[in-house]
């Protein structure tokens, strides 16, 4: 049996900016992406994965001041801003420009000109982190991973918009590029680093999709040592009780209870799985 703990990661914050961007940034700059100078909010299906609670319990446990932290698959600003403020160097694979001046502008808000020093983006897909972080191998004590469920991404419905993270979500569909990131998250990870890859076990085309199993077996086969499996609460707890709340996106998607269709589901977990690369032996 592997240990197993439970974290609580509620975050009370919402994922709709209403910062401006000013002067220059690292890297990508940013500017407003709605003409009353607001960012969209994230869609239903691409809220971020890894939000501050978590992303700041990752960091705390894996990593001490003065580490770095890269993320792949990235839809929000919740591991760089919390590497940044934790004292830690922060860099995220974000390879579409409109999502990076979203997550830039959200930075400027949140963090002092000297903690958005510690805070950059490279213009990457997943599968091509080894190229992205070369000035970086063998360095990194964490890699935080939060990649998508796989399948064909539905179009907006209703009157969702496409938010930041629409685009994001394509890269890295096949068992053969998620191998891809896997070896090079190794070859950016230094040996006793840690691997932490989030998913969420959801319904999708009218299929159950548990991505699980599947990233477990690959990131062994890749040679990493399987080394906790983590369940972070992302709502709060009342006593004993989970307190699940509706917003308003979640509200219009309410169905008639006569149809045959699925009820809309409600996430409350996360399931982390946290892989190390062995300080000597085997090979990604």
């Amino acid at each position: 049996m592997l240990p197993l703990t439970v974290w609580l990661c509620s975050d009370t914050t919402n994922n709709r900016g209403h910062e401006h961007g000013h002067g220059q940034g690292h890297g990508y700059g940013a500017r407003p992406s709605h003409r009353d100078g607001t960012h969209p909010a994230f869609c239903t299906q691409h809220r971020p994965g890894v939000g501050r609670e978590l992303a700041r319990h990752l960091i705390s446990t894996c990593t001490r001041e003065g580490d770095l932290v890269a993320e792949a698959f990235t839809t929000g600003e919740a591991t760089l801003a919390s590497a940044a403020q934790l004292g830690r160097w922060g860099v995220a694979l974000v390879p579409h420009f409109p999502l990076a001046q979203h997550l830039r502008a959200r930075l400027r808000a949140t963090l002092t000109e000297a903690q958005q020093a510690r805070a950059h983006m490279r213009p990457c897909r997943p599968d091509q982190i080894a190229r992205a972080l070369t000035d970086h191998h063998g360095q990194a004590a964490l890699v935080i991973a939060d990649p998508p469920p796989g399948g064909a991404a539905r179009p907006p419905q209703g009157g969702e918009r496409e938010c930041p993270a629409c685009r994001a979500r394509t890269g890295v569909r096949t068992s053969e590029q998620f191998g891809l990131f896997l070896a090079g998250a190794w070859q950016v990870l230094r040996p006793g680093g840690v691997l932490a890859i989030t998913t969420t076990a959801r319904h999708h085309g009218g299929r159950f999709i548990d991505p699980g199993p599947r990233i477990i077996r690959q990131a062994q086969s890749a040679g990493y040592r399987y080394a906790q499996h983590v369940i972070a609460l992302r709502v709060p707890i009342d006593g004993d009780t989970l307190a699940v709340q509706a917003g308003p996106t979640d509200l219009a998607q309410l169905r008639d209870v006569r149809t045959q269709a699925l009820p809309p589901a409600a996430t409350v977990h996360a399931d982390v799985c946290l892989f190390v690369k062995p300080r000597s032996g085997g090979a990604a």
